[in-house]
């Protein structure tokens, strides 16, 4: 779908709401990660909203692919959109603030430009998209502090994890161009999830031994939250702003994101992010900005 200069003020609610969910599923993830570890978290966010999306699809009546070729690009996609990014940000989380990994989170609209531009012919880096690209980097690189690799710690590595975990989004973006795009969003989702939650279970086990279910309500509330709206709810909605706003316009949600995650790990955890933070922030937001060129909001014909 190409990008599209102008939003509704419809569009705008729902792409304000989108950013809203997906800035709080920080938080339910770092509480969850007080009593459950990571892979097994992953495991439960995939796993439920698997089931929650395949409900959608049956009452939707949507057909259900059976091609091998098909489930074999779920699992590959599960691995990259799901998998490596979500194990590699939550262990990140482990480790640094919430605040700060949606800041990192935000650098995945960056590398997706540069992916798809090394894939695709008519995707070419730009003037315009370079310096957008630049100043995205400039901001990642303010916001990390590039002093904090003069004594290579666990903090440094995990910011490298969530980074790591952008750039295996940014090939998702392209796999499912590739490989998924001719499917209905809510059959190419679910499958996802599936193909996901079929490659965490034996890793999961192994890795953390038999899921526990006897949690704390706060971590539950967390688990449904991640999973159900978060994840399932949240890509729903993603389908609905993607069709309402344009592909271009979408990306803005990467500038919601990270101020509700700070002000709720602010909020409920007492973090506190450095200045270079939110220096690095705007630089990135800047370059998302000339990424995605200003939108401008749609105006109703006056009626004669």
């Amino acid at each position: 779908m190409s990008p599209q200069k102008t939003i509704s003020p419809r569009a705008w609610a729902e792409l304000i709401l989108l950013g809203a969910v997906w800035g709080g599923s920080f938080l339910s993830i770092r509480i969850a990660l007080d009593e459950i570890p990571v892979a097994t978290l992953v495991l439960h966010r995939c796993g439920w909203a698997a089931l929650l999306l395949w409900a959608v699809v049956l009452l939707m009546r949507l057909p259900v692919p059976k091609a091998p070729r098909v489930w074999a690009a779920f699992l590959v996609m599960g691995l990259l959109n799901n998998v490596i990014p979500f194990g590699l940000m939550a262990w990140g989380q482990l480790h640094i603030e919430t605040g700060l990994t949606s800041i990192l989170n935000a650098a995945t609209a960056v590398f997706g430009v540069i992916v798809a531009a090394l894939v695709f012919a008519d995707e070419r880096l730009t003037a315009r998209k370079a310096l957008g690209v630049t100043l995205g980097f400039l901001g990642v690189a303010t916001a990390i502090g590039l002093e904090q690799f003069a004594a290579f710690d666990i903090r440094s590595t995990a910011q490298l994890a969530v980074l790591a975990g952008t750039v295996s989004y940014a090939f998702a973006s392209a796999w499912a161009r590739l490989h998924l795009s001719g499917l209905p969003p809510q059959v190419a989702a679910a499958g996802m999830l599936t193909g996901s939650t079929l490659c965490l279970a034996p890793a999961a086990l192994l890795i953390d031994g038999p899921p526990a279910l006897a949690l704390e309500t706060d971590t539950w509330m967390s688990i449904a939250y991640f999973s159900l709206i978060a994840t399932s709810g949240a890509y729903l909605l993603y389908y609905r702003v993607l069709g309402l706003a344009g592909s271009g316009n979408l990306m803005l949600v990467t500038l919601i994101i990270p101020p509700v995650a700070i002000v709720l790990g602010a909020a409920v955890l007492g973090e506190a992010l450095k200045p270079q933070a939110y220096a690095g922030f705007a630089l990135l937001a800047a370059g998302l900005l000339i990424l995605n060129g200003m939108p401008r909001l749609r105006r109703k014909r006056a009626r004669n």
